[in-house]
């Protein structure tokens, strides 16, 4: 079994201390009371959502939104959001809302949350949801703007999975993306043997607590329950953010534009560096 380790929970933590034991170690940690003064926090229950924003026509991504094809990164419909939050109710489901701004729809939900002053950074510009079924994973990746992540979980639990970017070859990153698709809950050493030298994190996140995720860590999640979560980015580095925007530019634009010349030929050929890459720093 992968070496996975406790992500700390804390509720004691101010600027001071989160920047000297987690923020500046790029070190994940729970929160456990962050967002207490939000009215979301209590106010934002599925009868609301379903009440007042119902009648939404939504995006919703199956689990292959990352493979080959005509699809790649594509939703797979669009439904009333009402639909969709009965279909979590109702019990397991795969199918996935993310990077959804429900708030160019309803700007008057942006009065309950705010940013945190825990850090400088954050960005006001980019709060987003993220909705899905009971059982529904999210592939292991990296954020690709390279900012810190405040995961905020409002409704059900998820499981998470962070590793540290230094592992990056090793969890056989593809090229020109930001997604790994290793097995980190049943590992196959004979497959990928550069796994045996990587270590991570995880935890379960409950509603009500806030997941600091590092930039550039890795992340695979599970919906344990049908839930959402609302995410806040930061970043108080301008390197980081360069570097950021740089990222975005190569991933989106080779990868997707090699996906439409190369279709399956494509993915065959990220395979084989990603293979490659970890083999030489397995033998380096």
């Amino acid at each position: 079994m992968l070496d996975l380790r406790p992500v700390e929970k804390r509720s004691d933590l101010n600027r001071a201390s989160f920047a000297d034991e987690y923020l500046n170690d790029l070190k994940p940690v729970v929160f456990t009371n962050l967002m207490d003064s939000w009215p979301g926090k209590n106010k934002w229950t599925i009868d609301f959502f379903k009440e007042q924003y119902g009648q939404l026509m939504v995006p919703v991504y199956q689990t292959n939104v990352t493979h080959f094809g005509d699809g790649y990164m594509e939703p797979a419909k669009k439904i009333p959001f009402k639909d969709y939050l009965e279909l979590l109710e109702a019990g397991p489901t795969n199918l996935r809302m993310f990077l959804f701004n429900i708030f160019r729809h309803a700007p008057e939900l942006c009065n309950d949350f705010s940013n945190f002053d825990i850090m400088d950074g954050f960005y006001n510009s980019f709060p987003y949801m993220f909705f899905g079924g009971e059982g529904s994973t999210v592939t292991l990746h990296y954020d690709v703007d390279l900012s810190h992540v405040f995961l905020n979980q409002l409704h059900g639990r998820k499981r998470v999975i962070l590793i540290p970017p230094q592992f990056s070859k090793a969890i056989y990153q593809h090229p020109f993306t930001v997604a790994s698709y290793v097995d980190l809950d049943n590992p196959d050493y004979d497959k990928f043997p550069a796994l045996k030298n990587v270590w991570g994190y995880q935890c379960v996140v409950n509603p009500g607590e806030t997941l600091f995720m590092p930039s550039g860590h890795w992340h695979f999640i599970e919906y344990m329950d049908g839930g959402y979560s609302i995410s806040l980015r930061a970043n108080d580095s301008y390197v980081r953010r360069i570097k950021g925007v740089v990222n975005i530019a190569r991933h989106y634009v080779v990868d997707k534009g090699m996906n439409k010349l190369m279709g399956e030929k494509w993915l065959e050929t990220k395979k084989r560096i990603a293979k490659r890459r970890a083999e030489e720093q397995l033998f380096a």
